[in-house]
């Protein structure tokens, strides 16, 4: 069952926090450090009659929401009027940077049946670990409260997006993507070793590693879809790719044929910037039926091959044409291995440009363009 809306301390009417939690309302929001199991809130009065949650249980875990559920005595249980619920993120290495600052995690919620829903994107980010623990209190007619000990703490790992989420934030891709331009082949752009290893060490194949965790935090292909990151990106002016790149002054050109055809489908995987005025789209080429193809199939939005506003292959007096969309830079991963004997490896003429690269770039959070509400 999820929580009823509460009263807040916040008085506006047109509060944003009311209009970002639907689940769980905020009936005070405190910043406070527990030392133990013991509140060190002022004005709150400690009671051990009063159960202490044990046997937590998180489930239904999506990006920016949970449910929660415990176990009581059933000891002065009808006292309970409201749940403090001690939600903390877990810092470690790999922490997401760009989780909102100075949000108070200390929720007070209503006595409701459990398990109650948890929701709120200003302060829950995705694929990020939390720690949570759990008071019952009484609230007295002075308005302090009794407590409860507070509960064992137990971690849990937020979610990736789910495909609404991608769908929306592909929606807002899909308002600047701008005209489609043809192109006809697809490029990498590496340095001489990556070439040299891919020849001498896997017989002139290169394959498929883990995607970087460049682009939104949620984004379900981060560190975990394999595939090959190509370009088909085209100068206006020419019609051919750039002369520049930031990732290499080698370059293998891949006949765009070879790689996106009838016999393979096509995936919206992200949509990002850099605190700058480009965006970046990722789509993802998988061979039908293949693991890549399987794992995307499950988790991205699926895009028809000729009819979408970012990467197309339509069949024209018996040829196929490739178009991409002009206005912004499109990320292609192609999930399975590629021979460079099916291209050409030469030397670009421009120069390398390694402050455009995406190498585990972050996303900007407070970009209107790209951002959804939910975790960033």
């Amino acid at each position: 069952m999820e929580v009823p809306r509460l009263s807040q301390h916040i008085n506006s009417p047109n509060s944003p926090c009311e209009e970002m939690i639907k689940n769980l309302s905020l009936e005070s929001i405190q910043l406070c450090e527990r030392d133990g199991n013991k509140s060190q809130d002022s004005g709150i009065a400690e009671m051990e009659e009063l159960p202490v949650p044990h046997n937590i249980k998180i489930s239904n875990i999506t990006c920016d929401s949970f449910k929660i559920s415990w176990e009581m005595d059933s000891k002065s249980k009808d006292r309970i009027t409201h749940y403090f619920i001690d939600l903390n993120k877990k810092e470690n290495k790999n922490s997401n940077k760009f989780k909102h600052k100075d949000v108070p995690t200390k929720l007070v919620a209503k006595a409701v049946p459990l398990p109650m829903t948890v929701r709120g994107h200003w302060f829950l980010s995705p694929r990020t670990e939390y720690t949570v623990a759990v008071q019952t209190a009484s609230k007295q007619v002075d308005g302090d409260y009794v407590v409860s000990e507070w509960s064992e703490i137990i971690e849990f790992c937020t979610a990736d997006y789910s495909k609404v989420h991608l769908t929306q934030l592909m929606e807002k891709a899909e308002a600047i993507a701008g005209r489609m331009l043809k192109f006809s082949v697809f490029y990498r752009n590496q340095h001489k070793e990556y070439f040299d290893n891919t020849r001498t060490h896997h017989g002139n194949v290169m394959q498929p590693s883990p995607k970087d965790n460049s682009g939104s935090h949620g984004s379900p292909i981060s560190a975990k879809l394999e595939g090959i990151f190509f370009s088909c990106n085209t100068e206006f002016n020419t019609g051919k790719p750039p002369q520049d790149s930031p990732y290499g002054r080698y370059r293998v050109e891949i006949p765009a044929e070879r790689l996106f055809n009838p016999n393979t489908n096509l995936y919206f995987g992200d949509f990002y910037c850099m605190y700058t005025a480009y965006h970046y789209v990722i789509v993802v080429i998988a061979p039908v039926g293949s693991p890549g193809d399987e794992f995307c199939k499950q988790r991205l939005p699926q895009l028809s091959l000729s009819d979408n506003k970012f990467l197309t292959c339509t069949e024209e007096e018996g040829s196929l044409v490739f178009r991409h969309a002009q206005d912004v830079i499109l990320e292609v991963i192609y999930t399975d291995p590629v021979d460079l004997s099916w291209g050409k490896v030469a030397e670009i003429i421009g120069h390398q440009l390694m402050s455009l690269s995406t190498a585990n770039a972050k996303k900007d959070p407070s970009c209107k363009t790209c951002n959804i509400s939910v975790g960033r």
